[in-house]
């Protein structure tokens, strides 16, 4: 038996690897899809995102089932705590739903797939570069994808700026037009504490060639975390202004900044 038949045997149950294997994806006979996703690692993922997402951040998700369970949907977050750990747990709150689950693609910031080992991991468990052309054709393939306007801007914020939404590209609004995609706003409580950030060496991320360099504990903290998940939002394609595709943003911005001042209000602890 391989190492990995080993770690598969040892974390996934005969359940879980049955519950994965009903949600359909457009795999090849190698197992694998054009971008990378592949089942088996899926599984593996799964078992021990489930220890991260129900014992460490002890996650509460709200509104999980308002994202349609098939068809393009786009699922609009805010973005914080220096690592992509909010596209992994909104990831796995609709990969475990007990009704219609389904497993989204994330868009991933194009410094992450230059990591070692790490960019390959994370393809398999389905997250793709964050390009304009990717998602679009993920949308053609009526996949749900998880996308952060804010971007490396929001990830890598301070501490100080906390819950406090940067700037929105319109990049994704034109594809939910063009694609006819569901818009799901979600506001993400908890991750901008999981490693907070007193300051960014620029110099030594510019050396790097890396967005940021955070001067921050070496440790992911326990933040008990709050995802709400918004009410459906629909665009209708056609010929408008960029000014009125700007002012479609915003909607899905204020919908989210209402979504974090929600989870706020429920949030009994940070720990």
């Amino acid at each position: 038996m391989s190492i990995t038949s080993r770690i598969k045997s040892a974390l996934v149950s005969p359940a879980l690897d049955e519950q994965i294997n009903k949600i359909r994806k457009p795999i090849g006979t190698l197992g694998y899809d054009p971008w990378g996703y592949n089942n088996e690692a899926v599984k593996v993922g799964f078992s021990l995102v489930r220890l991260l997402y129900e014992r460490y951040f002890r996650v509460e998700a709200y509104g999980v089932d308002k994202v349609p369970e098939k068809g393009p949907v786009l699922i609009i977050a805010n973005h914080s705590g220096q690592l992509p750990l909010d596209g992994v747990l909104i990831g796995y709150a609709l990969a475990s739903r007990e009704s219609k689950p389904r497993i989204p693609r994330a868009m991933i910031e194009r410094f992450f797939p230059t990591v070692p080992y790490l960019g390959n991991l994370l393809n398999e468990f389905g997250a793709v570069l964050g390009d304009p052309i990717n998602c679009a054709k993920m949308l053609a393939n009526d996949e749900a994808v998880i996308v952060f306007p804010e971007g490396v801007r929001g990830s890598g914020k301070l501490y100080r700026d906390r819950y406090q939404l940067k700037r929105f590209g319109n990049g994704f609004m034109h594809l939910a037009m063009k694609y006819n995609a569901t818009v799901i706003p979600v506001g993400v409580v908890g991750c901008e504490e999981t490693i907070p950030a007193i300051a960014n060496v620029k110099p030594l991320a510019k050396m790097l060639g890396v967005p940021y360099v955070p001067i921050a504990l070496p440790a992911v903290l326990p933040a008990k975390v709050i995802l709400n998940f918004g009410d459906p939002m629909v665009f209708e394609d056609g010929e408008i202004p960029e000014e009125e595709v700007t002012s479609r943003v915003e909607q899905v911005k204020a919908a989210i900044s209402e979504l974090i001042d929600k989870g706020l209000s429920e949030r009994k602890r940070l720990f």
